[in-house]
């Protein structure tokens, strides 16, 4: 019996893992890759301009 409740404990988890990732992922599709795509795009421009002469 106790090895049973051993096990309930990764099943536990995870429902929990799979739970937050649904709750993690709830608005991903609305947003889409609009914001990550921007921020690379700045991030590009940026390193590109940090051209000390080197």
């Amino acid at each position: 019996m106790g090895a049973l409740l051993w096990l309930l404990i990764p099943l536990f988890a995870a429902i929990g893992a799979g739970l937050w990732g649904s709750w993690a992922n709830r608005t991903r599709k609305q947003r889409g890759d609009g914001p990550e795509l921007t921020g690379y795009a700045r991030f590009r421009e940026a390193m590109e301009k940090s051209d000390s002469g080197t």
